[in-house]
């Protein structure tokens, strides 16, 4: 198949990886992928590697005023759309497939004038997170507007069940709407298991945000609540890291606390090997966080908050620990559970990359599902 795909991401986090990780899965299956986006996300060398590139306007952008910005995010979706409609006409594009952004119709204008699908790839009720997480000058323009799309795409891509219930809520019909979580590659983990050292040592990965609540960790260390010996390594960089690191100095835990600061992908797999239990300490209602699925294929045992999304992966004492998000208390009670019982924990990361394994929670399981949705939905269009 001939695939046009099309994002606004211009962020190295999750949203990169996901992007990334998709692309490649689809081209190991023989497609032709054209990548069009305003920055080049896949791998160091995208741009040498992008048939649609990088769309030539947008970096400015950052240092205008909010109402502005949001203006700008109307725009784009006219003008990227003849961009699009003149890629997916010169490649014979059979569908496009589109990261879907806040204010944005170029992928759905495109697929109308191309006569060909688009697949809305959701991984979160945007107009809902901005006004819950930041701010939004035009809140029902921009509701309208992700309404638009959503109902105008031949297929809704969720990654979660929760998630597609809050569409359906807004109008999109549940036949459109397939949920496809994220995935990991299990290649990067073939010899699945924690560090199986005489202490424990519990990791967290990602971007760190105030709302993740990885200080209770350090907090729980330094108060005693985690067994003497435990060691913690922080891996990644973010905004809450100097109030973290404060955290460490002060509470002189500089020989129980590991900070790599921000790494590469490929450093990821090897630090997890050092790991013993991973934690999720916070997460939206409605997501699929990546790390997740990484731990669970490094075979680590896995804490998370328990919550409804959380629950499609993990179930409780099966595959891992749920803690009540609500309890400041439920989070450190957990890990301390793990690190005191190196067979529980064992037990759990076995289970946990069987999950992987038997769900098939990878990013190639997922092209094959996307490669049968298109192929039925191709069908359905002629």
């Amino acid at each position: 198949m001939k695939i046009l795909y099309h994002h606004r991401t211009k962020s190295r986090d999750g949203q990169a990886v996901h992007i990334r990780e998709l692309i490649t899965a689809f081209r190991s299956r023989g497609h032709l992928v054209n990548e069009c986006a305003l920055s080049p996300v896949f791998g160091e060398n995208a741009e040498g590697e992008m048939g649609g590139g990088r769309l030539k306007w947008g970096g400015w952008l950052t240092s205008a005023p909010s109402f502005f910005y949001e203006l700008a995010e109307h725009a784009y979706g006219p003008l990227t759309a003849r961009r699009l409609t003149g890629l997916g006409k010169k490649m014979g594009a059979d569908f496009i497939y589109e990261r879907h952004a806040l204010n944005n119709t170029a992928g759905l204008r495109a697929a109308r004038s191309l006569g060909v699908p688009l697949f809305l790839e959701v991984n979160s009720p945007l107009a809902v997170e901005q006004e819950t997480y930041g701010s939004l000058t035009f809140q029902r323009w921009a509701e309208r507007c992700e309404k638009r799309v959503l109902c105008g795409a031949d297929h809704v891509l969720c990654v979660t069940r929760v998630l597609a219930d809050m569409l359906i809520g807004v109008g999109v019909s549940p036949e459109r709407i397939s949920v496809i979580p994220n995935g990991v590659d299990l290649s990067l983990y073939p010899d699945p298991g924690g560090a199986g050292g005489e202490r424990a040592v519990v990791g967290f990965t990602g971007f760190f945000r105030p709302w993740h609540q990885v200080e209770g960790l350090v907090d729980s260390l330094a108060e005693g609540i985690l067994p003497l010996g435990t060691q913690l390594l922080l891996v990644g960089d973010g905004p809450s890291m100097p109030q973290i690191q404060s955290r460490v100095t002060d509470r002189k835990l500089d020989d129980s606390v590991e900070m790599t600061g921000a790494v590469s992908r490929s450093e990821i797999p090897p630090l997890l090997k050092k790991m013993d239990i991973a934690v999720q300490p916070a997460a939206t209602p409605w997501a699929s966080p990546l790390k997740l699925f990484e731990y669970m294929a490094a075979g680590l045992a896995v804490v998370a908050p328990d919550q409804e999304n959380i629950r499609e992966v993990i179930a409780h004492e099966e595959n891992g620990l749920l803690f009540d998000p609500g309890d400041p208390e439920a989070m450190p009670s957990a890990v301390a559970r793990l690190a005191e019982d190196r067979l529980l924990r064992e037990e759990l990361g076995k289970s946990g990359r069987a999950t992987i394994e038997s769900r098939e929670f990878t990013w190639l399981a997922n092209a094959c599902r996307l490669e049968e949705l298109a192929s039925s939905t191709r069908e359905g269009k002629r």
